[in-house]
């Protein structure tokens, strides 16, 4: 299992019991995986002539520069966020495009390996640089849409903002790319999500001897958040008009919070969109996303469900994926929400493909590729 999944589930049961989460923020554990992952094709050029109309938001739905709606429905592809060379994330961009019929990518990359400070990394960063760079140009060469996604959670950080200013500076208004703040807030109010502030962390064997200052006491306690709007603020200055996305609290569950007066503005670029996480184990849809998706566009960045259970969750809140697939596919088209289904990846959990000749899971992936080829769904239960 991906090791950053396995932090989300330790939280979601906590979401679940109450029970206090263990860290999202820890350092991934060692890929030991077998690494028969597809081999990245050669650099492919930019073809601009190629690239799919830029977006705005209008309203809650996204239109292209002749006014007309876009609905962005594809696939999430992990593996960039776990180690610097992924799990062939180039190879399933095309795959995914061109046979899963998806028109966007979310792509999970991390700031860390993007400045090369991975012990892995001799070379600062540029190979990995090259690697986003060829799925930017493997999905837009296609007509299709990337988000890139900094796979990071809790809060937004400072280090974060500096990746940010990178990023944009170098996609600025480019058609096909998204911008996603970070994956997934928690454990903060929604005052903190958007304004910043201390972002307090228990962390085990801290010395808090008199030896320490009170800002090294401090800096041990948790660190500042600058917020979101504040991360908004800089992409704009850097001239970038590209939509933002911003997730919700509660491991991006949670929505309400934005039509309660913490929206982000955006007076100088092309919108902002929030991102909406949902799995087989979460209840209260309509509270936590329909308020927000009336007013603005929804991105469902994370959504899926595995016919094996999470040993982290318990296992009676985990519905049969048989019955809940069809019915959140059903939400989605129902409402017109932008969506990619997690996992693109044949051991991410929850997986749409049983291996990386790309089959599709029965229970996952086969309706979900059905979806992106134009199948209905029909909503019989709200959870």
């Amino acid at each position: 299992m991906n090791p950053l999944r396995r932090f989300l589930l330790l939280a979601l049961v906590a979401c679940v019991s109450g029970a206090a989460a263990q860290a999202a923020d820890e350092p991934p554990k060692p890929d030991t995986k077998p690494r028969n992952y597809p081999k990245d094709p050669e650099a492919e050029a930019a073809r601009p002539e190629k690239w799919p109309s830029e977006l705005k938001v209008s309203g809650n739905r996204l239109v292209n520069t002749d006014g007309n709606e876009v609905w962005l429905q594809g696939l999430a592809i992990p593996g960039l966020e776990i180690r610097p060379e992924g799990h062939g994330a180039v190879h399933s961009t095309i795959v995914g495009i061109d046979e899963w019929k998806a028109n966007v990518i979310r792509l999970a990359v991390k700031d860390e390996y993007w400045f090369g400070r991975s012990k892995s990394q001799t070379d600062g960063g540029a190979a990995y640089r090259a690697l986003v760079d060829s799925a930017v140009n493997a999905a837009a060469n296609r007509g299709a849409y990337i988000v890139l996604d900094n796979h990071r959670y809790r809060a937004v950080r400072d280090e974060h903002l500096v990746f940010w200013t990178e990023v944009a500076l170098k996609y600025k208004n480019h058609p096909a790319v998204l911008f996603e703040i970070i994956n997934e807030p928690h454990g903060i109010s929604w005052d903190l999500w958007r304004d910043g502030g201390f972002v307090s962390e228990k962390k085990k064997g801290v010395d808090e001897s008199a030896f320490l200052s009170d800002a090294e006491k401090k800096q041990n306690q948790g660190f500042e958040s600058p917020g979101m709007q504040r991360a908004v603020n800089l992409i704009r200055t850097t001239g970038a008009r590209n939509i933002i996305i911003a997730a919700g609290l509660g491991w991006s569950f949670n929505l309400s919070g934005i039509t309660k007066g913490y929206e982000l503005n955006d007076p100088s670029g092309n919108g902002i969109m929030y991102s909406w996480h949902v799995y087989n184990w979460h209840k209260g849809w309509e509270e936590n996303v329909l308020a927000t998706a009336a007013k603005h566009p929804i991105f469902v960045g994370e959504v899926g469900a595995d016919v094996n259970k999470m040993d982290f969750l318990p296992s009676e809140i985990q519905e049969n994926p048989y019955t809940w697939v069809p019915d959140i596919l059903g939400f989605i088209q129902k409402h017109r929400l932008n969506w990619t289904g997690w996992s693109f990846h044949a051991w991410a959990t929850p997986v749409l493909i049983s291996d990386w000749n790309y089959t599709p899971t029965p229970a996952w992936g086969v309706p979900a590729k059905a979806a992106l080829s134009g199948e209905q769904f029909e909503l019989k239960k709200m959870r």
